[in-house]
């Protein structure tokens, strides 16, 4: 089991100890830092700033919006990174939602799974650099001939050489579909909401994908990192209460009501009725109660919180179950160490962490 630190996207304002986290998570044996974006911060330019001062951990957006940026962009700043970093560069991508994609990009959201395919066949055409970049799809066609071409477009390679043609590309995914597609043309799986007592389900999504003809990897190839908060607290009550606003806004906020990827997630659990009630309460305005209406078992399902010895098992639960990464948010220096520490008594010889010094 691998741990890497998850920055996330910003509020209102930049985070006060985003530095301070980084250097300790490389300092810690964590295997990577990653950045996210919303409608706010982007995912690259944290890790280009804060990732300058590290020497060792992988720098990975989890994730990126295809929405944001043409495909060719994001391969500029990917190839970008990767050389600043000396090739420690994770792209991860995601198609977001429907509101984000329509209200705040100005994009059409439709067809997400035909768009991803079209923008990574793109990003990995840059990349290789074995010829002019040049895509036939409807949805990012290049070189461009649609309404408004002046009719001189004219396909390119990259100027710059990219360090690593295969720079890994991960995609995070929630429904079937969208996995199998990620286990077919992708390097990792970003699962953004992931319980253990559901990895063979997801490993059969996954299956389905590498079984593909021209599937990219197989399963012992493929990375798996999982979004999880790891608390080690002897007051489990009060660590989920604080992590259910998130989840409330999740359910609630973060998607439209007939189209909520993260709702679904929490549907296939088996907490239909909850998510309905959250759900309601949220857009009601009503937001502490639809916090204390996130049942306590949802909270325990896709979070690792408990004393020491109930956290280092379930983490080891979680790598039984097919995760190779946890993905952690941590609110200072000392929650850095201490998951470094717990994810070393788990015991997996192969983890970075487990090769420091206790």
């Amino acid at each position: 089991m691998k741990v890497a630190l998850q920055l996330g996207y910003w509020g209102a304002m930049p985070p006060q100890h985003a530095q301070e986290l980084v250097s300790e998570a490389e300092r810690a044996g964590f295997d990577g830092v990653f950045a996210a974006e919303s409608w706010g911060s982007d995912a690259f330019t944290p890790l280009a700033w804060w990732g300058s001062t590290t020497t060792r951990v992988r720098l990975g957006t989890s994730v990126a919006q295809l929405s944001a940026r043409s495909p060719a962009a994001c391969a500029m700043h990917a190839l970008t990174l990767d050389h600043l970093s000396g090739g420690r560069c994770v792209l991860g991508l995601g198609v977001s939602g429907p509101q984000v994609v329509e209200g705040w990009y100005g994009q059409p959201f439709e067809k997400p799974l035909a768009r991803t395919r079209e923008y990574v066949s793109i990003v990995r055409q840059v990349l290789a650099r074995q010829q002019p970049v040049r895509n036939e799809g409807p949805h990012y066609p290049l070189p461009y001939h649609g309404p408004g071409s002046s009719g001189l477009g004219k396909s390119l390679r990259p100027i710059t050489h990219p360090l690593r043609a295969d720079l890994p590309i991960w995609l995070g995914a929630e429904g079937p579909r969208n996995v199998a597609q990620t286990a077919e043309i992708a390097d990792g799986w970003l699962a953004v909401y992931y319980s253990p007592r559901l990895a063979a389900v997801c490993e059969e999504w996954l299956a389905e994908g590498f079984a593909r003809p021209g599937a990219r990897r197989t399963r012992s190839e493929f990375e798996v990192a999982a979004h999880c908060q790891v608390l080690v607290t002897d007051d489990a009550a009060a660590e989920r209460a604080g992590l259910k606003p998130s989840l409330a806004l999740y359910l609630g906020g973060m998607g439209a009501v007939r189209r909520n990827f993260h709702a679904d997630v929490f549907r296939r659990m088996g907490y239909a009725e909850a998510v309905e009630e959250v759900g309601l309460l949220f857009r009601e305005g009503r937001r502490e109660e639809a916090a204390a209406a996130v049942p306590d078992e949802l909270v325990d399902e896709i979070a690792i919180i408990g004393t020491r010895e109930r956290v280092v098992e379930r983490v080891r639960q979680w790598e039984r179950s097919g995760v190779d990464t946890l993905l952690v948010g941590c609110r200072d220096a000392e929650q850095v160490r201490t998951v470094a520490e717990v994810v070393r008594e788990s015991g997996s010889a192969d983890s970075p962490v487990s090769t420091l010094p206790s």
